[in-house]
């Protein structure tokens, strides 16, 4: 019997044939066939076959560091993800090195981002070669932070001088962290600013914003804001802030308030000719029953003012269900709006991501059974879509009247033609870079250069 080579359940490999020196594996021999992240797919021809250009992240959590890789397509396959989309990949053939060993091995091109791991070895790697002890890790080689470094150093961009600042609540979320790596792999200092954590001062000659006990903030070139909506009110001041001290703002405190004002953007839509959903607002108790009626009744939907990812959204099924729920809301002097409920858009959406007047990405949001709101955060999933011209239109139309050069908006298929559901000014990036395997990040990054007219 041959003799064969110990593994363990993580592995470091490396693909001379794309300058990729080291990328940490997940060896599973429960898998078939092996895979890499890849993102920024394109197909090309060599002659008469077809090639693929791809970009790898080798990097776990981090994709400052960008290899750009070219290999010949060697099939096609229809797979099915863990969570039940199906969707096709490609396979390429490249050889890889483990431990001491270099040999070909077939891999599928993926987005791997939210998963741990940017590889993966599968069974037909491993075949007659290895065994897998699943209780060791890294037994053919290892490396630390320092010796990574060195290896990826030429990869690194230099620095630019460009200061770009993230002005959130959570440094640990998906898109915080993506905006942050993105401006850091085009050589720019990323700086992560906690919106409750900043002060200001206001002044004619000398005005300032203070950092964590009164830490004088530099001068940035550019501030990209990702609010929630609790904190609003006072990120919107901080932003007007550093708008008076001369720093871009990606999106201004003004389309920021207007997008989170549903009844304005609402009235907004409708003056300047966006088709909506029928809707309506009112205060009197009294109104409830004509309120109803004058969206075409039950069912409907109900909408806080301050509704975000889905929360504050409920569907009333029954006149009666709907009559309780506005007049409860009314009761507390909660502001809310009615909605008509578009039945045949049978729980889809399409988000798309507007940046600087063009549709970047789109995806197509279903909502999980027995659920209504195809939101991510709601437990729906997404899927790539090639949108109509009017979605298109309509997209980049509504993101105008607010004033947004980044934003999410929400249209809904129906009957009538495409309608606007609402227009995130803080749209996430995961769902859409997943489903789309496109780099929303860094096309945000390039838009602030572009704006700033700067040049790498």
């Amino acid at each position: 019997m041959k003799n064969l080579t110990i593994v363990g359940r993580e592995e470091w490999c490396a693909f001379e044939t794309f300058g990729i020196p080291a990328i940490k594996a997940r060896v599973d021999s429960g898998a078939k066939t092996s895979s890499i992240q890849a993102n920024n797919i394109k197909l090309f021809y060599k002659e008469t076959e077809e090639w693929v250009r791809f970009k790898v992240n080798p990097l776990q959590d981090n994709r400052s560091v960008s290899m750009s890789c070219e290999a010949k397509i060697h099939a096609k396959r229809t797979v099915k993800s863990s969570m039940g989309i199906t969707e096709e990949r490609l396979v390429i053939k490249a050889p890889v090195t483990l431990g001491a060993v270099t040999f070909d091995i077939e891999l599928t091109l993926a987005n791997r981002d939210s998963m741990e791991f940017r590889m993966l070895l599968g069974r037909e790697a491993l075949s007659d070669r290895y065994l897998v002890n699943a209780s060791e890790t890294c037994l053919l080689k290892s490396y630390t932070e320092d010796e990574l470094d060195v290896k990826y150093a030429a990869f690194r961009k230099k620095k630019t001088g460009l200061k770009i600042a993230l002005l959130a609540s959570n440094p640990d979320l998906y898109s915080n962290k993506r905006l942050v790596e993105a401006g850091q792999a085009r050589g720019h200092d990323m700086v992560f600013l906690n919106v409750q954590q900043a002060y200001m001062k206001f002044d004619a000659t000398e005005p300032q914003i203070r950092y964590r006990g009164g830490n004088v903030i530099d001068e940035f070139d550019a501030i990209i804001p990702r609010i929630k909506p609790s904190v609003t009110f006072y990120a919107c001041a901080l932003i007007r802030q550093f708008d008076a001290m001369n720093t871009y703002c990606l999106n201004s405190a003004d389309a920021i308030t207007k997008s989170r004002d549903k009844l304005l953007a609402t009235q907004l839509f409708a003056k300047h000719d966006i088709h909506i959903p029928i809707t309506g607002f009112a205060n009197s108790p009294l109104d409830t029953k004509d309120l109803i009626k004058m969206v075409n009744g039950a069912p409907l939907i109900i909408k806080l003012l301050e509704s975000t990812q889905g929360k504050g959204v409920v569907l009333a099924e029954t006149t009666k269900a709907a009559e309780s729920v506005i007049n409860a809301f009314k009761s507390i002097k909660t502001n809310i709006l009615v909605q008509e409920f578009i039945k045949e858009a049978n729980g889809q959406d399409i988000r798309c991501f507007v940046v600087n007047g063009k549709v970047v990405a789109a995806i197509q949001r279903q909502a999980e059974k027995g659920e209504f709101r195809a939101n991510i955060h709601q437990g729906g999933s997404a899927s790539k879509i090639k949108i109509t011209t009017a979605e298109k239109k309509l997209a980049i139309k509504a993101a105008k009247i607010l004033d947004l050069p980044v934003a999410g908006v929400d249209i809904i298929r129906s009957n009538k033609g495409p309608l606007l559901l609402e227009v995130n000014s803080s749209p996430g990036l995961e769902g859409i870079e997943a489903a789309t395997g496109l780099d929303i990040a860094n096309i945000m990054i390039e838009a602030i250069e572009k704006k700033l007219k700067f040049k790498i």
